[in-house]
């Protein structure tokens, strides 16, 4: 396990380095996709794409990500994003890689203001809390490979991210390849996944700045590449 590679594949970065490089209440940029995004969530069910009724021949990779819409930290401002960073991203994987998709979503939405969400996010890890996901885990019969997505929140993953890895039992037998948009550094959140999932292979990543986010599709298909 080397870390999570910069865009482009770049290089690894190791995770003391990358939690010095991830200091403050940042959140990087994500958002739910639109109903004009080939990702929909008009409801939480899990996604196949592309579509198959057949078991024996449906994707054994399943992407998960998660996302939050609203406004957002760009070059050291404030901007609206009707598609977030990480949402880009997982639409890009999706378009490349048969798999299946599962959004994770927030029975309680985060909110529209992005200070806002810092404090909430920040009062979330002070309390450890495990906030509630909407609708059901998707369906891992089959499942041997997990791309899993978020953006760094205070140099963490989401908290919702530990909800869904703990209700999932920690993915056992499975591997893990995480990716994620930041917008000051990718964080602890590779040694999270390792932390909280034991028995679970968690593999290089892919960890892209989130004002990149929008030009990054040859270094997410050089990354597949490495995956599939």
């Amino acid at each position: 396990m080397s870390g999570l590679a910069r865009r482009g594949l770049l290089g690894a970065v190791g995770r003391a380095g990358a939690v010095a490089l991830a200091a403050g209440p940042v959140l990087a940029a994500c958002a739910r996709p639109t109903a004009d995004s080939p990702i929909s969530s008009a409801t939480p069910e899990e996604q196949t794409v592309p579509e198959t009724t057949d078991p024996a021949t449906a994707p054994s990779t399943l992407l998960v990500f998660f996302s939050r819409a609203g406004e957002n930290y760009w070059e050291g401002g404030r901007r609206n994003l009707e598609i977030g960073n990480t949402q880009v991203i997982a639409e890009m994987i999706a378009e490349r890689l048969p798999c299946r998709v599962h959004e994770v979503l927030a029975a309680d939405p985060y909110p529209d203001s992005y200070d806002e969400t810092v404090r909430r996010n920040q009062q979330e890890q002070q309390e450890d809390a495990r906030p509630e996901i909407d609708g059901d885990l998707p369906d891992l019969d089959g499942i041997d490979t997990i791309l899993l997505g978020s953006p760094v929140w205070n140099t963490r993953a989401p908290m919702i991210i530990r909800t869904f890895l703990e209700q999932a039992g920690g993915l056992p037998g499975m591997t893990i390849h995480p990716f994620l948009t930041y917008a000051v550094g990718e964080g602890s959140v590779v040694a999270d996944y390792e932390e909280l999932c034991p028995e679970a292979r968690v593999e290089d990543g892919l960890a892209i700045r989130g004002e990149e986010a929008r030009d990054s599709a040859d270094a997410v298909s050089a990354w597949l590449a490495t995956v599939a």
